[in-house]
């Protein structure tokens, strides 16, 4: 019976899917007729209303991230929300017709970057009551990425300070966003002057625009001489040695991502000073525990229902514009937020 409703679905709608034939970046999307894919057993369809663009899927399409595609043609993306409208043998406790959203993981060469995904159910969790489609693809990569190493790990309380690099990015953003919950001192940076009151207003308590600045001394002067608990980090090897003479002792710096496209050379002396520690940091290692993708769901829609964490759409781009998008999310921003896909697809 599931099969039938789905068959009937898709039959009202041509299927499509943006792919990558080679590692060209996304200049070289293409947008391509599909054949709908039934799900396996523990598998479930969704019908994509809407998925987000993340800077991990850049790095992916350049081959620069810490997967690789075995092969190609290959789809995009990591997080979308749709409508279950197939369910796979083996499966209980999902409805058809239920808005579900794909949890951040990669999906090889079945992303989220189409009008339908067959995806495990392990990867897969209840839309946020209350939120649209385009609001529920954009909230759980940037706040379960913060969560983690701010909640989990560092343990963010009042007394503690913890450094946000390139803040004003989803996941830097949302990172002040919890920290700030949970009573820390969070300590953004940011390159232009202009971003400093949208960084206060999403928890910092103080915003450093670094320019030529002895960056280690101000962190020790706002710490009141302490030094910094935690660094959240995604930029690579311009920033790292920039701030390693102010860690604190058994600081640890939570590093998941090479925005500046290039590995750090990690400042040992530093860390041998301090006796800090380096973690390599991905939320996929979560996401793949039960135990803690159960907590950092639960944390994101109590956090959601409460107001605390709220969804912050900069763009949303039709299908036919995904090339258009990420022009647009590769270029220096005023706005902030996620940018989002609207497949234009119905419930049906």
């Amino acid at each position: 019976m599931n099969r039938l409703v789905a068959q009937q679905n898709m039959e009202n709608t041509m299927a499509r899917e943006w792919v990558i034939k080679d590692y060209s970046g996304y200049q070289g999307l293409v947008l391509q007729k599909c054949e709908p894919q039934h799900p396996r057993p523990g598998e479930i369809r969704i019908r994509i209303e809407a998925f987000a663009l993340n800077w991990g899927d850049m790095d992916l399409m350049q081959d620069n991230y810490s997967f690789s595609f075995n092969s190609f043609p290959a789809r995009i993306g990591m997080e979308a929300a749709g409508i279950v409208d197939e369910i796979g043998d083996g499966v209980t406790g999902i409805k058809l017709g239920a808005r579900y959203c794909t949890l951040p993981y990669f999906y090889f060469n079945n992303g989220a970057s189409a009008d339908f995904i067959t995806i495990d159910t392990r990867y897969v969790t209840p839309a946020p009551k209350g939120l649209s489609a385009i609001e529920s693809a954009s909230v759980w990569m940037q706040f379960m990425t913060a969560y983690y190493p701010i909640v989990e790990l560092c343990k963010a309380v009042p007394g503690k300070s913890i450094l946000v690099t390139a803040a004003t990015g989803t996941a830097g953003n949302a990172a002040l966003n919890i920290g700030a919950m949970f009573g820390a001192n969070m300590i953004a940076t940011t390159r232009f002057e202009h971003n400093r009151e949208y960084l206060l207003s999403s928890g910092a308590s103080h915003v450093i625009v670094p320019g030529t600045d002895d960056l280690a001394k101000t962190l020790r002067e706002l710490t009141d001489g302490h030094g910094i608990d935690a660094a959240f980090d995604p930029i690579g090897a311009s920033m790292m040695a920039r701030y390693s003479p102010a860690l604190a002792r058994d600081a640890t710096i939570y590093f998941y991502g090479t925005l500046d496209g290039i590995f750090p050379q990690l400042p040992i002396v530093d860390m041998f000073q301090a006796n800090a520690t380096f973690h390599p940091y991905s939320l996929f290692n979560y996401v793949e525990d039960p135990l803690m993708q159960a907590k950092g769901t639960e944390f994101v829609y109590n956090a959601l229902a409460r107001g605390k964490l709220v969804p912050n759409i900069d763009r949303v781009y039709p299908m036919e514009g995904y090339r258009d998008a990420w022009e647009y999310l590769s270029q220096p921003r005023i706005n902030h937020g996620k940018v989002v896909i609207n497949t234009g697809l119905k419930h049906l």
